[in-house]
This record gives C-alpha cells, sequence and structure tokens, in this order.
C-alpha cells in the first residue's frame, strides 16, 4: 500500500510504499476511499517543515527549552544528534476518512468486513489504515453520500464544542470563523434548532449555511449589529472556530456574549482575557479538546476501553456517531462544502493548493480520492533499488520492529559499523512502518516476521517491538536456527526467560541482548583498570529516569513490564560487568508514596559473590536538569565517576578527568562485539550475565508484587 508522509526537514510530501497492517485485537483494518486534507492543520504542519532551522525554532519555544535542557546533560553533539534526526524524521498526515472495512481484530464484534465505516485520529493519508474500535462509526446503507462522512473528525470537533458549551436549542449561537469547521458547526447547531451569526474577517455566507446574519469580524460596530439581531441581549453561546495570531477573536467573543454567556474555543488563536468584560458578565469560558472524551487516552484509543454511555453520553467515538447520524437523516448536508476530490496518487497536488495555491484555486473541502489499485493489500514490498545487494563477509540482517528506538539508534549504529547489511524489516503495519521504510535501506518489508526467520539469506534476527514480545519473538528466531540480537528485556516473566534460555541452549544461533552500557568506553576503561578479584569494589548507580505518565505504555505491567525491569535492568547489568564475580543476592524496595503510584521509584540492592556490594537508585522524582545517569565505583584507593556516559573522572593521588563532547553509551561497541562473536572471534560471556541479571530482577519483582496483594 502508499501512505503519504510530510518530509519535515523539506517541507514537501511524498507517497511511501509500504506492506498493508494487519489485524490485532480491538482494531479494524479499513481500505480507505475518501480522506480529508485539512487546510488548518496540514498547512500548518506543511508549513513548519518549509521553513528553515531558525524559523522553526522560533515556533516551537517550547521545544527550543527541551533541547537545551538536553544540552546540559548530555552533551552538545548528542543533543544536535538528536535533534536533526527528528527533525529528518517522516510524519504521517491525515486523521478524517472513511473506508471499507477490510478484517476486525479479536473482540470487534459489531462490524463486519464489507461494512463502510467513518474513521478518526489513527485515520491517515493512506490506503489502508488499522484504527481502533472506539474510532470508526459504521455508516447506514441509506446513506446516499458517503463521502460526506469523510469530515467527520471536523463534525466531531465541532460537535465537542457544542457539547462544551453546553447549547440549548433555541439558543443564539456565535461562530467566529467561517472557514471549513465553522461552516461545519454552523449546519450542525442549524440543525439542534438554534439561530447562528456567522462572523469572519471575509464574507464566507453560503447557501447551505443558514444563518439568521452574517457580520464582519473587523466592522468597527460588530458588537452593536449583533445586539440588533439578539434583542439587545446578546449571544447565549460563541464558538471559536478562527485560526489566527491575533487576540481579535478573544475580544469580539467577551463583547458580543450575553450576561452569564458561554465561550469555547475549538480555533487556535491567541487566549489573552480582558477581565472587565468577564468580570462585568461573569462569561464562562472553556476550551473544546479535539473529538471529545477519549482523545488522548491511551486506554481509549489503543487499548479501547470504553467510557460508560451513562457517565459520558458524547466519547471521541459517539461524537462521530452523531455526526453519521445527522448526515443520514438529512439533517445535515456538507455535499457543497466538497469542492475538490483530488486522487490519492496527486497528493501533491492537494497540498499545493492549501500552502502557496499558485493557481488561486478556491477551495472549501478538498477530499482525497483512493482508487481501485492492484496491490495495495500486499503483505509483501519488495525494495527500491536503493536496496543493498549481499556483500561477502557481511553479517544480513533481518530488523523486526520499526519503532522510533530502532529508526534513531539501531539503524544509524548498523550503517555506521559497515559490517551488516539490511535485508528485512517485518513490521504489523501503522506509522512507524513507513517512516523507517522511506530511508529505502532494505531489500523488502514485510507485515509477518516468519518471512523473515524462513529467510536462509538472513543470519541476524534484530528484535525491536514491544517489550511483551520479545521473548516469543526471540525464542521462535533461535528455534529457526538464527542468531538474535534482541532489545532489553529479554523477557517480562519467568516463564518467558525460561522459553528464551532453552530456546538458547538448543540453538545453533548466537543470542545478544541490548546491554549496552556495559561497553560504554567510560564502564571499559574502569573494567580495565579494576583488580575486582584481589579487593571488593563499592558501587553506587543514580538513575535521574524522569517522570512518565502512568498511562504509558512502558508503566504497563503487561505491555511494557515496568520501567525496572524495562531499564533498571541496564543498571544491573553494568554491575555484573563491572565486578564479574556474579550476583550473590537482589533486594528491591519501592518507595511508598502516594503522589507516585507508578512503581518507578526503588532502590536495587546488589551483593556480589566478590564480596562487592552495589546500590542503584532509580527515580521519577527528580529535575530534568540533572543528569539522567550517575555511576561511581570505589575501589583498591580509587574513585571512578561517570557523568551521564559523557565525561569519566578519576580521583586517585591526582584527579584526572576524560570528558566528551559527545555522550556514548557503548552501542558502536557492542555492535562491534556481536560481530566478533558471530565471525567466530570472541565468545559470548555477556548473555550469561543477561539471564543471570534478569532473573534475579524479576525475581524480585514478582516477590514485592506477592508483598504487596498480601498487604
Amino acid at each position: 500500500m502508499k501512505q503519504l508522509f510530510l518530509m519535515v526537514d523539506k517541507g514537501n510530501v511524498e507517497l511511501v510504499e509500504v506492506p498493508a497492517p494487519v489485524d490485532k485485537p480491538g482494531y479494524v483494518v479499513v481500505e480507505t476511499l475518501w480522506s480529508v486534507v485539512s487546510a488548518g492543520t496540514e498547512r500548518t504542519l506543511t508549513s513548519f517543515g518549509g521553513k528553515n532551522l531558525v524559523a522553526k525554532a522560533l515556533e516551537r519555544p517550547d521545544q527550543v527549552k527541551k533541547v537545551l535542557e538536553k544540552l546540559s546533560t548530555d552533551g552538545v553533539l548528542t543533543t544536535m544528534e538528536l535533534a536533526f534526526n527528528k527533525l529528518g524524521e517522516p510524519m504521517p498526515m491525515g486523521y478524517s476518512a472513511v473506508g471499507r472495512v477490510l478484517s476486525c481484530g479479536k473482540g470487534v464484534t459489531d462490524v463486519f468486513p464489507g461494512d463502510l465505516v467513518a474513521m478518526v485520529g489513527q485515520a491517515y493519508h493512506s490506503e489502508i489504515n488499522r484504527v481502533n474500535r472506539n474510532l470508526v462509526a459504521k455508516l447506514p446503507d441509506s446513506l446516499p453520500d458517503p463521502r460526506q462522512a469523510a469530515l467527520c473528525a471536523l463534525g466531531g470537533i465541532a460537535l465537542q464544542g457544542i457539547h462544551q458549551a453546553d447549547v440549548r436549542p433555541g439558543e443564539t449561537v456565535a461562530v467566529i470563523g467561517m472557514g471549513l469547521i465553522g461552516q461545519i458547526c454552523a449546519r450542525i447547531l442549524d440543525a439542534y434548532g438554534c439561530d447562528v451569526i456567522g462572523f469572519d474577517v471575509v464574507d464566507k455566507s453560503l447557501e447551505g449555511t443558514r444563518l439568521k446574519a452574517f457580520v464582519n469580524s473587523l466592522d468597527e460596530n460588530a458588537a452593536e449589529l449583533t445586539l440588533a439581531q439578539t434583542a439587545g441581549r446578546g449571544v447565549d453561546k460563541v464558538i471559536i472556530t478562527a485560526a489566527t495570531d491575533s487576540n481579535a477573536p478573544m475580544d469580539l467573543a467577551a463583547a458580543i456574549a450575553r450576561d452569564r454567556g458561554v465561550i469555547c474555543m475549538i480555533g487556535v488563536t491567541k487566549m489573552d482575557i480582558d477581565r472587565r468584560p468577564y468580570y462585568q458578565k461573569e462569561l464562562t469560558f472553556t476550551i473544546a479538546r479535539s473529538y471529545g472524551p477519549g482523545r488522548y487516552d491511551a486506554s481509549y484509543e489503543e487499548k479501547g476501553v470504553d467510557y460508560p454511555i451513562g457517565h459520558v453520553r458524547f466519547t471521541e467515538g459517539r461524537n462521530i456517531e452523531e455526526f453519521v447520524r445527522l448526515l443520514d437523516t438529512g439533517r445535515l448536508d456538507l455535499s457543497d462544502l466538497i469542492t475538490h476530490e483530488v486522487p490519492f496518487e496527486d497528493a501533491a497536488t492537494a497540498y499545493e493548493m492549501i500552502t502557496t495555491n499558485k493557481n488561486h484555486e478556491q477551495y472549501i473541502g478538498i477530499l482525497l480520492q483512493y482508487p481501485e489499485r492492484a496491490g495495495k493489500t500486499d503483505s509483501i514490498v519488495r525494495a527500491s533499488s536503493q536496496a543493498k545487494s549481499a556483500v561477502e563477509g557481511k553479517v544480513s540482517v533481518g530488523l523486526v520492529g520499526g519503532g522510533g528506538f530502532a529508526r534513531s539508534t539501531i539503524l544509524p549504529g548498523l550503517k555506521a559499523n559497515g559490517g551488516y547489511r539490511l535485508k528485512a524489516l517485518a513490521t504489523t503495519g501503522g506509522v512507524s512502518t513507513g517512516q523507517t521504510a522511506e530511508e529505502g535501506l532494505f531489500s523488502y518489508i514485510t507485515n509477518d516476521y516468519h518471512d523473515l526467520l524462513d529467510d536462509d539469506d538472513i543470519d541476524l534476527i534484530i528484535v525491536s517491538t514491544g517489550h511483551n514480545s520479545h521473548a516469543k519473538i526471540a525464542a521462535e528466531a533461535l528455534r529457526a536456527g538464527k542468531s538474535v540480537y534482541c532489545e532489553k528485556p529479554l523477557a517480562l516473566t519467568l516463564e518467558e526467560l525460561d522459553m528464551v534460555e532453552e530456546a538458547y541452549r538448543e540453538s545453533k544461533g548466537h543470542l545478544f541482548c541490548g546491554m549496552n552500557r556495559r561497553y560504554a568506553p567510560s564502564v571499559l576503561r574502569i573494567k580495565e583498570e579494576l583488580h575486582t578479584d584481589q579487593m571488593p569494589c563499592m558501587y553506587d548507580y543514580i538513575v535521574n529516569a524522569g517522570e512518565i505518565p502512568a498511562d504509558h505504555w512502558t508503566q504497563d505491567a503487561n505491555v511494557g513490564g515496568g520501567r525496572i525491569i524495562g531499564e533498571a535492568c541496564h543498571m544491573v547489568d553494568v554491575v555484573q560487568s563491572l565486578d564479574g564475580s556474579g550476583i550473590d543476592s537482589l533486594g528491591l524496595t519501592f518507595a511508598d508514596c502516594e503522589d507516585r503510584p507508578c512503581k518507578d521509584n526503588a532502590i536495587i540492592s546488589l551483593k556480589m559473590k566478590s564480596g562487592a556490594i552495589a546500590n542503584i537508585l532509580y527515580t521519577s522524582a527528580g529535575s530534568k536538569k540533572f543528569p539522567k545517569e550517575q555511576l561511581r565505583v570505589f575501589g583498591a584507593g580509587n574513585v571512578y565517576e561517570v557523568d551521564n556516559f559523557i565525561g569519566l573522572t578519576r580521583f586517585s593521588n591526582a584527579k584526572k578527568s576524560s570528558p566528551r563532547l559527545k555522550q556514548d553509551k557503548g552501542f558502536a561497541n557492542e555492535y562491534d562485539f556481536i560481530l566478533k562473536v558471530l565471525r567466530g572471534e570472541s565468545p559470548n560471556p555477556a548473555i550469561e550475565d543477561t539471564f543471570t541479571g534478569h532473573r534475579a530482577l524479576i525475581e524480585a519483582l514478582e516477590a514485592s508484587a506477592g508483598e504487596a496483594s498480601a498487604r
């Protein structure tokens, strides 16, 4: 299939060929028929992409602040490299469409293959989309023009604004900003029996939008004209749909609202509130968050957990259903708002229209139309001519998973090494597939990782998927005779760990886990100078991990496993590598903080067989301005201090510092090590530490969970 991406670094859009997504529980796979090009949102994104670096920085001061914070902790070169990589990452476009269901995942019981559906959020400009059931609404067979349902996201936004403003039938409502979403909002209000007064800087009145009156926003008598239309009272509610850098819509809204009126923002303007009219009229101001309750909630949009209708009448999904109902009953007709239908292959034409518009086209609503095309549902896509052919002596790689870490770290590291050949990519579909595929590195891309296991030309399988699938894929690949490099953690449970270890012991392939920090130059330098066999050392490791929301996938015990097994396994491995004697015991103590319910504030206590002890403090309670990781090693009269893997300081008879401009967490050395093992030039003792460290940490986590449940 083809999917449209914005090339953020260039400002243009491109179609990228990727395999069709496969279904998964709670989702439906939909063949797109029409999708909406948003003249507001997508024009803003495209304009941002076309700006130079300085202009981008001025437009996003919040991101500049994050970069400056990272500069102080991670070093100049590392920060700039990450920033440029992010700017160069393709961005999927689109969020509102109509299509035909191809397949349904487990748990979807009320939508069936062949049904037409409106879809939002995960409805990209793509020939095939995979969308959560909560984000689709089935279209009735009686709907005469299904194209109109492609405007469902805009309709959902309008409806949420109407709900937030608490509009009642018979009220007079002002809509400030008569663009596409303003026109839709006005028509829905009319369908609900309200009088609508439209406001804009130019007259955008349309015959199909039945306004009580239109008032030019720039007219100095706009407030008086509004009073004349409302028996001197002012409007009951104001919905601002305008997009402008000005505060004028806010000032106008306060001037035209009646006593104790409500103003709701669904557009994008300045929001400097003048206290006087708000105080004098006791006005209420509210903001509508996109399509409705459930928006930006991972449990709703990704896990499919719906809100009970008795508590939330109009959720994100039910707003879309209501929009479809209004279309089906004929109370809402948007056919005249669709002024252009552009074939998907010519999508660049649509984007030219909403940006430079060289031909001065008069447009309102623009749809991309998706014709029938052979191959759009193919599960394997063969590569472009850019893909590298086999080179003797190089390790052929099959990558499973194309998420952010694979794009930002694994792929650049493998390319820089020079000893690897990227043969194939396997993902289940979605945004990350196109973002990874766009670089043109692979001979083929598939939506089934078993194709990689069956490929005799692939030597090494790299697993960079969700944590809960690591063990399964790694074990299958080992049983297929492949060598495996699995990102941490290797497993989330003891049963999974046993499964992987058994597969490894019986396989002819090698196994590596992404414990890169043991290969960091600073750690290797300390290990070279320590003499742990002569005198036990003391290890102090502070991890200022930073806060991650409770609904983030890493915090989910069933998906990410939690941050201790997901990341603190790194720190345990570093101690194992430095000490070299093996773990004698591992204790885990969580902080008991009501304001921090997530299990990401803990102390891990290690006793090594050498007699050494280690203390690992992992916390989300610290400041971002403090370095993320600090390691101190005490032994044989020396103290070694690693500052966030940027610099190493040794305190002995004299203080000696080895500062670096670039953070180095050991990835390059790790990839060198893997090559040496695969070529038979080195043994692989590191995997034994991984089994031991994971087992001790998982046992401690399970014991802690048992104690908590007992209380």
